[in-house]
């Protein structure tokens, strides 16, 4: 991956190591790992149970997600607890967190603030605190929601339009002690935004297709 600007440290100088859910959610609060912590309201670290056998990461918080400070409470968090309901998954049993914990929009603070899409530098900068999370909790079952969640946890040629809903063995958050060592299991998604970015008639489809995969995700579960 990219390696992080030169200009800001990353996330790692502001990592405790081992330590647990809650520190390390306090620690992100002062992150200044890259240069998204600056115009965004705060950090939006994970959510949910330490004891989660299952853990949905996305691409980063929008905008009710600076405003709020927790991940997938906006329309897009919306949609996901209906699939998760639909796919037989309890959203308050699982852990939700994004791959880069700050909001990167274009716009002005305060107005209307549009999605931007993190670059590769901002993956790479905020990637300690997904492997801390990831080390920590140790879920049986990993479930990347979108393009940019899949980069950072399977790589760079993944592609989730071709390879979406295929239950693949995951090896561990990068940098643990067992990484490489088959650990549980992985399932790539579309992030539940494209689904509401899907006009007509063709959003239903969209939204089954996002309930299917999750079902891939929920038979590993009981499996």
């Amino acid at each position: 991956m990219t390696e992080v600007s030169k200009d800001y440290p990353g996330a790692q100088a502001f990592v405790p190591k081992g330590a647990s859910i809650a520190d390390l959610a306090r620690a992100a609060r002062g992150c200044q790992g890259c240069e998204l912590h600056r115009p965004a309201t705060q950090t939006v670290f994970g959510s949910g149970q330490p004891s989660s056998r299952i853990v949905f990461v996305g691409e980063q918080p929008g905008d009710v997600e600076d405003r709020r400070g927790e991940p997938f409470v906006g329309p897009a968090g919306r949609l996901l607890d209906r699939a998760l309901a639909d796919a037989g998954i309890d959203r308050e049993q699982a852990y939700v967190t994004n791959a880069v914990k700050h909001f990167r929009f274009t716009g002005t603070p305060g107005k209307r603030r549009i999605h931007q899409k993190p670059d590769a530098s901002h993956m790479a900068a905020c990637r300690p605190w997904l492997d801390a999370e990831l080390a920590q909790l140790a879920p049986e079952v990993v479930v990347a929601l979108g393009a940019t969640a899949a980069a950072v946890l399977i790589g760079p040629a993944f592609r989730v339009t071709r390879q979406r809903g295929q239950l693949m063995p995951w090896d561990g958050p990068s940098g643990a002690e067992d990484a490489g060592v088959h650990s549980g299991w992985i399932v790539a998604t579309i992030h539940p935004s494209a689904v509401l970015r899907t006009e007509g008639e063709g959003r239903d489809a969209a939204f089954a297709g996002l309930v299917s995969d999750l079902k891939v995700a929920a038979a590993a579960l009981a499996g």
